[in-house]
Parts: C-alpha cells; sequence; structure tokens
C-alpha cells in the first residue's frame, strides 16, 4: 500500500492507495498532518511506501514520523517521470503540475490532453500524443481574485464564489461576482479554445477544489475528475519505485 501526501497552499490531502485503487482519502490542516499520518500508518498496517508531495513549507516532523512507517519519496524535480519533459525551466515546474501530466500520460495514453487544475491558482498543463509535457499557464484562482479586490482597494469587500443568474452585475457584490465568476469562466473556455485550435482530438480534464462549481458553468465539453492530482502522485510513486 502507498500513502500519499499532497501539500497545497490552503489544506494537506492524505490518501491511501491499494495498488491503483484508492482506499482511503481525507483533508487536514498543516498543524495536524503528522499525528495524522501516525493515524493512518497505524490503521493500514500494510503501507510500505509514501510520497510528499508540496508546494508549501511543510514541518519537517511530517517526514520523520513517515520514514517510521516506510519508505519516503520526496517529489522534486530530480524525480523520475513518465513522460518526456519538454518545460523550458524543470527545476522550477512545480510538482503539482509534475503530477497532473503525469495522471494524464496514464489516464489518457498516446492522446492530446490538457488539465486544468482549479484551486489557489488556476494551472493549465499541456501533454501531446507523443507523451511530451509541453508546459502551459498559471492564473490566480477564483478566491485569490475576491481577496485581491479586498485587499487592493478601499471599499470593496471579501466575498466567496457564488451563482451568477446575470452577467451584468446591477449591485457592486453581483459586478464582482460576475467580474470574477464569469471572468474565470470566459478564461478557462477562451484558453481551451486555443488549445482546440492547435491540437486535434483534445481531451479535457477539469480538477482541483473549485472544479465542480466551474464544471457546470463552463460551455466546453469537459471531464471532471476529483482525485485527479492524487492519482497522479501515486502513479510517480510507482515509477519511482523502481
Amino acid at each position: 500500500m502507498n500513502l500519499i501526501i499532497d501539500a497545497g497552499n490552503t489544506l494537506v490531502k492524505l490518501a491511501v492507495f491499494n495498488d491503483a485503487k484508492m482506499i482511503f482519502d481525507q483533508q487536514s490542516k498543516k498543524e495536524h498532518v503528522a499525528k495524522q499520518v501516525k493515524e493512518v500508518c497505524d490503521h493500514y498496517p500494510q503501507i510500505s511506501h509514501s510520497i510528499i508531495s508540496s508546494v508549501s513549507n511543510l514541518d519537517t516532523k511530517v517526514k520523520a514520523v513517515l520514514s517510521i512507517f516506510s519508505i519516503v519519496h520526496e517529489l522534486g524535480h530530480n524525480s523520475k517521470t513518465p513522460f518526456k519533459n519538454s518545460y523550458a525551466t524543470p527545476q522550477t515546474l512545480g510538482v503539482d503540475r509534475m503530477a497532473l501530466a503525469t495522471a494524464a500520460f496514464y489516464h489518457n495514453p498516446h492522446a492530446n490532453t490538457l488539465v486544468i487544475d482549479a484551486g489557489t491558482c488556476i494551472t493549465f498543463d499541456m501533454l501531446n500524443d507523443y507523451g511530451e509535457y509541453l508546459g502551459g499557464a498559471i492564473s490566480p484562482g477564483i478566491q485569490m481574485r475576491y481577496k485581491a479586490m479586498n485587499e487592493h482597494t478601499a471599499k470593496l469587500p471579501l466575498l466567496k464564489a457564488e451563482e451568477i443568474h446575470d452577467f451584468i452585475g446591477n449591485t457592486t457584490e453581483k459586478s464582482m461576482h460576475s467580474g470574477v465568476v464569469n471572468g474565470v469562466c470566459n478564461e478557462i473556455d477562451g484558453v481551451i479554445h486555443q488549445y482546440k485550435s492547435r491540437f486535434e482530438d483534445l481531451t479535457v480534464i477539469l480538477t482541483g477544489g473549485d472544479a465542480l462549481f466551474l464544471s457546470k458553468r463552463l460551455k466546453n465539453t469537459i471531464f471532471a475528475h476529483s482525485n485527479f492530482l492524487l492519482q497522479g502522485l501515486n502513479y510517480l510513486l510507482e515509477y519511482n519505485k523502481q
């Protein structure tokens, strides 16, 4: 069994895989991760390997606890990947994007695949039908946009995303919702259109914390996949065992 640790900008996700099947997952605040890792390992004594993927600072105690129960792989630019990495600066490629590209490589082999991860940031990652990772884009996520308007103005409130019924907002709050939600949806649809004009038979996969919220509002046909990154990390762990 494998234990997967995905430390994002906001929360940490833990998952247990038995071969390719995820049998357990939960979210945690960073300060509770070490304790929860021990609890998970106690509950699943068959765990033999683990992987840490962190885009933020994770307490070093987490790795120390993991090392007691398993062989630990800390994902980084020196990790082996199954795809050809054509990123110009591979040493700066985020571990989350490495995992998404890996998931695309196995989930949709020999096909053009665009993975959109809608979380703290919105990332676009392109893997072509030759199994080559080309790169993509990074954009502010939904809540980051609301937070920026609140922090960089004197009077705009801090809001959370909600349904918009008209793209023309007739109050300040509705105008902000339109600017963020309508803006993000049009941005994603526009980017998908750009990729489709260059890559034939493009498969688009949407994942991340805001995937469900956005999937109902996008014009393009996409596949929403909530655990895509975790599956990619499990694939990477297996690949780096060899």
